[in-house]
């Protein structure tokens, strides 16, 4: 896993659209070589922030061409508005042409798997292979992330078993210290199939767990640390979020 580079910006909005246009421009590129694009979507204000960026200016991107996959999410109830999938409905995807097959959320807290997060992982696991080409899980062209004051990314809270999976690219969780308490989520060994993993970090909050993870640290005290792209990991990040790095 090779060049880790860090972006600094003045502040989130500035950060969401230079994030949103190299978005774009990876999709686009993409497409051009290979015919599709798949990118892994995330939750919070930055990472929704993004998307509305994408839906003012989305370039020249085919979005009938574009797998889109979750990172991780809330088992919630289907539609429930604390869902990541539904904030990124209203954010870009009600407003762009992806076909529905395309898209691939991650399975909800009622229905078929109601009460069973375990086997809502086991699920999501075979979704991600069927698109892997042989492998566990696709190549994903970017995994984008934010990163909570603490280091977690996607659902992978720090000393927990989540983020020491080694194996297993969908884990459930049952006690996120982070309500809701119940999620599936994306592991390590999954985000590090991305080709290129963005993490989106603003606040004078993460500018500890930034430095960090950007120094090294043990995944499982601060899991962002563990979230490199095989081909390239970039921080994206405001000054505030920046300033506990050394100075270049």
């Amino acid at each position: 896993m090779t060049d880790i580079a860090v972006q600094t910006y003045d502040d989130a909005e500035a950060l969401t659209t230079a994030a949103a246009e190299q978005l774009v421009e990876v999709i686009v590129a993409a497409q051009a070589e290979r015919g599709t694009a798949s990118i892994v979507l995330t939750g919070g204000g930055n990472g929704i922030g993004l998307l509305r960026k994408v839906r003012a200016n989305p370039g020249a991107i085919d979005w009938s061409a574009v797998e889109v996959f979750w990172g991780d999410e809330r088992f919630l109830p289907a539609g429930d508005p604390d869902r990541n999938e539904v904030q990124a409905h209203e954010a870009l995807l009600d407003h762009v042409p992806v076909p529905p097959a395309r898209l691939h959320p991650m399975p909800y807290g009622d229905g078929q798997y109601a009460g069973d997060p375990d086997a809502a992982a086991v699920a999501y696991e075979h979704v991600l292979a069927a698109h892997a080409n042989g492998g566990p899980t696709p190549e994903f062209d970017v995994h984008l992330l934010g990163m909570g004051g603490e280091g977690h990314v996607n659902s992978l809270f720090p000393d927990t078993d989540a983020v020491r999976e080694k194996v297993r690219h969908v884990v459930a969780v049952t006690d996120s210290p982070k309500p809701p308490a119940v999620r599936v989520t994306l592991t390590l060994p999954a985000i590090r199939r991305a080709r290129r993993v963005w993490l989106l970090v603003a606040g004078a909050d993460k500018a500890e767990a930034v430095a960090a993870a950007v120094a090294g640290a043990k995944p499982a005290d601060i899991p962002a640390a563990g979230a490199l792209g095989s081909e390239s990991t970039v921080w994206m990040l405001d000054r505030a979020a920046a300033a506990d790095l050394p100075t270049r």
